[in-house]
């Protein structure tokens, strides 16, 4: 059966996932009565609730006695090390772009490793029935972003097809049938060439492992394409690392290939196709799995730098091991270590201490996931403010400056604009859109950038959209503007009562309700003024044998503030913590005792 390896590229909400159970369902793969999730692709709990992809997935389907593997990649570029992987694994690329939205910023992202690849992209214009779509327009935009990406001419002659996924249609002009994808899978299979590894079949084996996932039976599995020669279970492989060294030498216990969106055992991996295999316990990502006989790994793929740093540490508050099973520092390094062997863009390092660990990544939103994905398994952590990370070239110091895009309605571009400049940030790029929208291009470092995302949304009452991306290390830009106001702490252990933060809410805004655990050092809410201030809140009312009428009306509180994971990680200050645990977060002083903070503040 001939071969076709392609990945789906698109950005957050275009449609990908949505199109891929279309081309399972259209392609037989699924019977006519079988049970069948919406977006099947995403299979994580959080890609579901976020409606992202976080981790590349595989699946096959099979058209016109060809066998076409499709993948589907992360639209984020925190999750770019998952994409320049999954890229050297296919031979073309489909480009799905939303009609109105036209090219978005992680399009660019991902479109721009696969240029740099050499594939040459088909592009699927999605959601052309919507009201506000402007096809013309978007590929326009297409076309554009491929010149400005340094496209090739051949791969500035790409073919368009006009679609709606939700519908399950696919067509070569916008006056087509509107029946079926059958035009979609047509253009693959022309379009896309065969995997040149079907060549060198008689040569011995070679595959690149690109991801890496652990099965509860199989134990750690590795999947990646395979480049030359074949491959049977049982056969003796080994596992050369970059630079050539073994790794190890093991025996292939298992070979699975996707079948739908089933892995399936097969007997025989042969050249071309996508496969993962079981059996190794040590050879990870970027590896060479080979015949014994090979000594010359496969070139990978190096990866973007992390530009971020969070700290992992114990939960080591009053209340700590209420919630979660899993609070110990050897049971949270090994899973950060797990972690870290899967996803090439997470680096782990132990601090002097060893009860805390410095995790490195691509963005907050990656390290959210990742603590987020924690607390569900059990974990309590406290986790610090992240750092952004900066590296010294020829006596300089240099950050790391994104790109932002910003779509907003024309009358919050001004106060937009504002924040960024705030936030040491250059303005690249402002125009006007149809239906009253602004366009927004600015660099901005790293460092300005944390915690922006809330008060975005609360200044562009929520209709805002912001899109970054890695876009180059530059000279240092100076101090940057931090949290304007002080926070009130708690000076005693207990639950909160109504009485108490009733009569303090004029000091300000309150992250907790009442019959609430505290404990001192805590911080329970937000200070009206710069400085930090103490305040008790178990203090009830005084009881007398008087009773007058009107002293005892119930209390009613003003609704508390509750902060969301990365709202609450990115409000959070250097000498402050954020104690995640399975059914809390709440923030503290990283010194619960008043005169050890005052003593630290002296130090610094």
């Amino acid at each position: 059966m001939d071969l076709r390896n392609i990945a789906i590229i698109a950005h957050v909400d275009h449609g990908k996932t949505t199109l891929v159970d279309q081309l399972l369902k259209q392609s037989g793969t699924f019977r006519e009565n079988q049970a069948m999730t919406e977006r099947a692709m995403d299979s994580n709990d959080l890609e579901r609730e976020r409606g992202i992809t976080i981790l590349a997935k595989a699946t096959s389907v099979e058209w016109d006695n060809h066998r076409i593997n499709i993948v589907d990649t992360p639209g984020h570029a925190d999750f770019g090390g998952e994409v320049e992987r999954i890229l050297s694994m296919v031979d073309g690329v489909v480009l799905l772009v939303d009609a109105a939205e036209g090219p978005m910023p992680q399009t660019k992202f991902v479109t721009s490793k696969a240029l740099a690849l050499g594939l040459r992209p088909i592009v699927v214009l999605n959601k052309v029935d919507k009201p506000d779509a402007e096809p013309d327009r978007a590929l326009d935009e297409v076309f554009d972003l491929f010149v400005n990406l340094d496209a090739t001419e051949e791969q500035l002659d790409f073919p368009v097809l006009y679609a709606s996924g939700r519908s399950g249609w696919a067509d070569d002009s916008l006056e087509g049938p509107r029946e079926d994808l059958k035009a979609l899978y047509n253009l693959i299979l022309s379009h896309v060439p065969e995997p040149k590894q079907v060549a060198h079949r008689d040569e011995p084996f070679r595959m690149l492992a690109t991801t890496l996932a652990a099965d509860p039976f199989l134990g750690r599995l590795l999947t990646g394409r395979v480049e030359t020669g074949a491959l049977k279970t049982g056969s003796a492989v080994h596992a050369l690392s970059r630079d050539g060294k073994t790794v190890e030498r093991f025996r292939v216990s298992k070979i699975l290939a996707f079948r739908g969106l089933q892995q399936t055992p097969i007997e025989v991996a042969e050249a071309g196709d996508i496969v993962s295999l079981a059996g190794m316990s040590t050879a990870t990502v970027a590896d060479t799995i080979c015949d014994t006989s090979v000594t010359d790994p496969i070139p990978a793929q190096p990866i973007d730098p992390p530009t971020i740093s969070v700290t992992f540490g114990i939960n080591d508050s009053p209340l700590a091991g209420r919630d979660g099973n899993k609070v110990q520092s050897r049971v949270i390094r090994d899973r950060l270590m797990r972690e870290a062997e899967s996803n090439v863009a997470i680096k782990v390092a132990d601090t002097p201490g060893g009860e805390a660990f410095e995790v490195s990544g691509r963005g907050e939103l990656q390290m959210g996931v990742l603590i987020e994905n924690m607390r569900r398994e059990g974990f309590e952590l406290s986790i610090s403010r992240p750092k952004v990370l900066f590296k010294e070239e020829n006596g300089e110091r240099l950050e790391p400056i994104e790109e932002v895009t910003v779509d907003v309605d024309e009358e919050y571009a001004g106060s937009v604009v504002e924040k960024l400049a705030l936030r040491k940030g250059e303005l690249a790029d402002m125009k006007t859109g149809a239906g009253g929208k602004t366009r927004i291009v600015a660099h901005v470092p790293s460092r300005g950038l944390i915690g922006y995302h809330g008060e975005f949304l609360t200044d562009t009452r929520g209709t805002g959209v912001l899109n970054r991306v890695f876009h180059e290390w530059a000279p240092h830009r100076g101090a940057m503007p931090t949290r304007r106001t002080g926070v009130l702490i708690s000076m005693e252990d207990g639950t909160s009562v109504a009485y108490a933060i009733f009569n303090l809410e004029d000091r300000g805004k309150f992250f907790i309700g009442s019959g609430e655990a505290v404990y001192k050092g805590m911080i329970l809410g937000e200070h009206s003024r710069d400085n930090d201030l103490e305040v008790n809140p178990l203090k009830g009312k005084k009881l007398s044998n008087v009773r007058a009428a009107g002293k005892d009306e119930a209390v009613v509180l003003t609704t508390p503030k509750r902060l969301t994971l990365e709202e609450a990680i990115a409000y959070i200050g250097d000498d402050e913590l954020v104690e995640v645990t399975p059914n809390s977060i709440r923030l503290r002083k990283k010194f619960l005792d008043t005169h050890e903070r005052k003593r630290q503040s002296r130090i610094a």
